[in-house]
C-alpha cells in the first residue's frame, strides 16, 4: 500500500509529496534558494531535515544564515565534539560553558591539562567522525532506563535535570558511544558540520565557529578577556551557591532553601554595585563621567539607580543624564534596513552638540540640557540647565556609551566605562549550555507585555533587529569597558515562568514567531516555578516583574 499523497506549501508554491517522505527527500526534488541547507520549519516548528512529513503543510527551510541553522548547527558540532573525546578521553570529563570569540567555551577536566596535542588529537578526530557522514541515531527510553545509563556513565547533572522536569520519557541522541539527550534538531549526518575548529583558552578550550553573515569563514580569534573573566566570577559564584545547572536549581526550588538562594544571589548583586562605586571613587579627582551601557533587557536602569545610592553611601552626588535626549530630530534620523528611523545608530545622536555639553560641564560651566519629545520627534523648547558642583558626578546611560565617537572631546582619563549584561553561567548540563540571549529575550517579553502593552508575539518578531543592532553598536565595544557587571540572578528563570509562561501560550500557531515561542516555552518549563513574594523590591528583577521601588 502506498503513502497518500499531500501538498506542500513552499515559497508560494504546493508542492506534490507523500505522507510518510522525509523532508530532506522533499528537498532534493525541489532544491531550495542556494545556501548551506540546515533544518526546516513545519508550520513554524523547528524539526531535523530528516523529519518525515505526515500531513498537508508549510514548510520553511532554514539555512546557516538564520538563527535557527545556526543554532543546529552548533548543536551538532558540540555532539561530534563530545563523542571525539568520549572515544579518545574516556576518562576527562568535558564541561560546556559561554558563548565566546564566535565559538563555545569548554572545561577539559582530567588528571592532565588539556595541551595543544591533546586538542589536536580530538580535532582531527572530529574531522573523522564528519569524513564518516555518521548518522545521528535517536531514542525514545523510560526516564527509569535513562536515569540507569546516565548513573552508569557517571552523569548525574543529567539525571537531576530528568528528575526534576518531570517528563514521562527521555528522548535521546548520539553517532557513537556518546549519548545525550536530545535539546532540539540537529543535522541528519556528521557530514553537513564542515566549518569549525578548536583552540586553546586558558584554562580551557573554544570550539569555534563561522559568523552567519559568512558560513565559509572563520574570523580571526580576539581575545575577549574582560568579558571571559566576568563569564569566571559568575562561574565561581554559581559554585558557591552550589547552582551550575538547572537540576541544581529545580531541587532547591522544590525545598524551603529558595529565599536564602535569592538573598545570596541579591547579595552578590548589592556587594558588586557597591564594589564599582568604591571604585569610581577613589577616582574622584579625575573621573567625573560615568557611561553605563548595555545591551536590551540587561538591567541598566536599575543597576543605575542602585549605583546613584552607593554613590551617595560614599560621599557622592550623582547626576543623571541620558543620551536619548540628545537624539538629532526625526527627518535627520538615518533609516535602517526596514527603512523606519533608526534611533540604535549613533549617528541618531547629536555628537556635536553632547560632547561641546561635556566638555563644558566638566569645565565647570553651566550648560542647557535638551529634551527630546518622542511623539513630535523633534526637541522640546525646554531645555534643564545643569552644572557640576565639586561633589558632583555625571552618570549617562545609553547603548553607545562604551564607543568612543560618543564622548570623543572628553579626555579618557576623566571618564569610567561600565557593561552591563546578563551573562548567564546555568547549564542545562555539563554538556548543553543555555543561550545567554534566552534570559534576556524572557525578561523583555515579560516587561513588553506587562508595561508596554506589546504582546510576546511582537517582542520576538523584533527581537532579530535588536540583536542585530547590539550586534553592530554594542558588542563590538564591550572590551572598550573599565568594569563589567552581570546583571543575572540565577534564580530568575524560575520566577520569570510564572509570567512567561502564559504570555508564550498567547502567540498563535500561525504566527511567524510561533516557532520560537514554542522553544522558549519548552525551555522555561524545564524550571520549577517560583513566586516572587521573596524578590526584593529593589532587585534587577523587578524592572521586568514590576514591584519596584524605583520609578521607571
Amino acid at each position: 500500500m502506498g503513502h497518500k499523497p499531500i501538498e506542500v506549501l513552499m515559497d508560494g508554491q504546493r508542492l506534490p509529496a507523500k505522507a510518510g517522505e522525509q523532508i530532506q527527500s522533499l528537498f532534493k526534488r525541489y532544491p531550495p534558494n542556494a545556501g548551506k541547507l540546515l533544518a526546516a520549519k513545519i508550520n513554524q516548528n523547528l524539526v531535523s531535515l530528516d523529519a518525515v512529513l505526515h500531513a498537508n503543510c508549510r514548510l520553511t527551510p532554514v539555512f546557516y544564515t538564520d538563527r535557527e541553522g545556526l543554532a543546529v548547527y552548533r548543536r551538532t558540532a558540540c555532539l561530534i565534539l563530545y563523542e571525539a573525546v568520549e572515544e579518545l578521553y574516556p576518562e576527562a570529563r568535558i564541561i560546556v560553558g559561554q558563548s565566546l570569540a564566535n565559538g563555545y567555551y569548554f572545561d577539559f577536566v582530567s588528571d592532565k591539562p588539556i595541551d595543544q596535542e591533546i586538542l589536536d588529537n580530538i580535532e582531527t578526530r572530529m574531522r573523522q567522525i564528519v569524513a564518516e557522514g555518521r548518522p545521528f541515531v535517536r531514542e525514545s527510553i523510560s526516564i527509569e532506563e535513562a536515569k540507569e545509563y546516565f548513573d552508569a556513565e557517571g552523569y548525574h547533572d543529567k539525571i537531576k535535570l530528568l528528575t526534576t522536569t518531570r517528563l514521562t520519557e527521555a528522548k535521546l541522541i548520539g553517532c557513537g558511544v556518546f549519548k545525550d539527550i536530545q535539546h532540539g534538531p540537529v543535522t541528519p549526518t556528521t557530514g553537513f558540520i564542515d566549518r569549525f575548529e578548536l583552540a586553546l583558552y586558558a584554562p580551557g578550550f573554544l570550539l569555534r565557529f563561522p559568523q552567519s553573515k559568512n558560513p565559509e569563514r572563520i574570523p580571526d580569534l580576539s581575545p575577549q578577556t574582560k568579558l571571559f573573566n566576568i563569564h569566571k566570577e559568575t562561574k565561581e559564584w554559581n559554585k558557591i551557591l552550589g547552582v551550575t545547572n538547572v537540576g541544581e536549581i529545580n531541587e532547591i526550588c522544590l525545598t524551603k532553601e529558595i529565599g536564602e538562594l535569592i538573598r545570596i544571589s541579591e547579595g552578590f548583586h548589592e556587594k558588586r554595585i557597591a564594589q564599582i562605586a568604591d571604585i569610581i571613587t577613589s577616582q574622584r579627582d579625575k573621573v567625573k563621567l560615568v557611561l553605563i551601557a548595555g545591551p536590551s533587557s540587561s538591567g541598566k536602569t536599575t543597576f543605575s539607580k542602585r549605583l546613584m545610592i552607593q554613590l551617595k553611601v560614599n560621599g557622592l552626588r550623582p547626576i543623571a543624564l541620558s543620551t536619548d535626549n540628545y537624539f538629532l530630530g526625526r527627518a535627520q534620523t538615518p533609516l535602517g534596513e526596514d527603512g523606519k528611523p533608526d534611533f540604535e545608530s549613533l549617528r541618531a545622536v547629536d555628537l556635536d552638540l553632547f560632547n561641546r555639553q561635556m566638555t563644558d560641564l566638566l569645565m565647570g560651566q553651566e550648560v542647557a540640557t535638551p529634551i527630546y519629545n518622542f511623539h513630535t520627534g523633534t526637541r522640546d523648547q525646554r531645555t534643564v540647565s545643569l552644572k557640576l558642583e565639586a561633589n558632583d558626578i555625571l552618570l549617562v546611560e545609553g547603548i553607545h556609551g562604551l564607543n568612543q565617537k560618543l564622548t570623543q572631546s572628553v579626555p579618557r582619563e576623566n571618564k569610567l566605562k561600565v557593561y552591563i549584561s546578563a551573562l548567564t553561567q546555568l547549564c542545562l548540563d555539563d554538556h548543553n549550555r543555555i543561550m545567554t540571549s534566552d534570559v534576556r529575550l524572557l525578561r523583555r517579553i515579560v516587561r513588553d507585555r506587562k508595561f508596554r502593552g506589546y504582546s510576546a508575539a511582537h517582542t520576538l518578531k523584533v527581537w532579530p533587529s535588536v540583536q542585530r543592532g547590539e550586534e553592530h553598536n554594542i558588542f563590538p565595544f564591550q572590551e572598550e569597558a573599565d568594569v563589567m557587571f552581570n546583571s543575572t540572578l540565577v534564580y530568575e528563570p524560575s520566577v520569570l515562568r510564572m509570567y512567561a509562561e502564559r504570555f508564550l501560550l498567547e502567540v498563535p500557531t500561525d504566527d511567524e514567531s510561533f516557532g520560537e515561542a514554542y522553544r522558549l516555552l519548552h525551555f522555561v518549563r524545564m524550571f520549577v516555578p517560583v513566586f516572587a513574594d521573596e524578590v526584593p523590591h529593589t532587585s534587577i528583577l523587578r524592572e521586568f516583574i514590576g514591584g519596584s521601588t524605583f520609578e521607571y
